[in-house]
């Protein structure tokens, strides 16, 4: 497989900047988290990704080959969105028999074993007819089925009740380990996808604000947490990000090096944050 790499990439609708000069680059064979808020761009910049739409500037590669008008690149992307790409009345079957005749191999096998999963009884029944957690069951299905290698999921869960989402993220691994793609997600459900994923995007303000590991973004970052005062004396000087407090405790929420040389008061608590409460952070200026 080769490296996908989005290089300053700014999206306009008239005046309206919705991405600013992002880059960034997807390695074959990870499983990646774009996170962002409501707006922040997810959406459009992965359709950008598969060239359902196209940039004000910038350049979208895999490897050496521009992606745009591209048939053999594009054949390699699939995403699998809100937006439904399949006619109304397209039957569970006739989308796989879709997705078999533009890239080839389709995985009916493993497709039939997904129904059971995700409790769905017949592949004839129409798409419009199930409800809305089934529907995005039908196209997770199609997803983890589909012979592409790099697999864009936006909002993959809506919808799915929580014994459907653990389905979903059980057969993502067991598909990733038994034929190893490169997988995107973006979801608002942070917390379940920080043991997926190993490298996350964030994007805030039109802008990429985030773009690494989760280990080592986890590993710079500190909740520092207890008597007011001791805490405020403790971050002084540090990359404060924002501060909560209650009942006379503050948490504060730094990134950056911690100082080896101040001392650490006993009752103050420190501790490394989860995805979610990062996340939270980063974008909550």
């Amino acid at each position: 497989m080769e490296t996908l790499k989005v290089s300053q990439i700014t999206k306009k609708y008239g005046r309206q900047t919705i991405l600013d000069d992002i880059s960034l680059t997807i390695h074959p064979g990870k499983i990646y988290g774009l996170l962002g808020r409501n707006g922040a761009g997810k959406s459009t910049l992965l359709n950008l990704i598969v060239n359902r739409i196209l940039p004000t500037s910038g350049t979208i590669k895999l490897g050496n080959d521009e992606i745009n008008d591209n048939d053999a690149a594009l054949t390699q992307f699939y995403l699998m969105s809100e937006v439904s790409l399949y006619p109304k009345h397209v039957t569970l079957k006739q989308m796989w028999e879709m997705a078999d005749l533009s890239y080839g191999s389709f995985n009916f096998n493993r497709a039939r074993r997904l129904l059971k999963e995700f409790d769905i009884q017949d592949e004839n029944v129409k798409l419009s007819n199930l409800s809305t957690g089934l529907q995005t069951a039908a196209k997770l299905i199609v997803a983890l089925s589909v012979n592409a290698n790099y697999i864009f999921l936006d909002e993959p869960i809506l919808g799915l009740d929580a014994n459907h989402r653990d389905v979903f993220y059980q057969e993502l691994l067991k598909a990733y380990e038994e034929n190893i793609k490169t997988y995107v997600l973006s979801t608002h459900l942070i917390e379940e996808i920080q043991q997926l994923v190993e490298h996350v995007f964030i994007l805030d303000n039109k802008k990429m604000v985030v773009d690494a590991d989760v280990e080592d973004l986890l590993d710079e970052m500190f909740v520092i947490s207890g008597p007011a005062m001791l805490v405020e004396e403790y971050v002084k000087d540090q990359n404060v990000l924002g501060t909560r407090d209650l009942a006379g405790i503050k948490t504060a929420f730094v990134r950056g090096v911690l100082s080896e040389t101040k001392a650490i008061p006993d009752q103050i608590k420190i501790q490394h944050p989860d995805l979610q409460q990062a996340f939270v952070y980063l974008t909550n200026k």
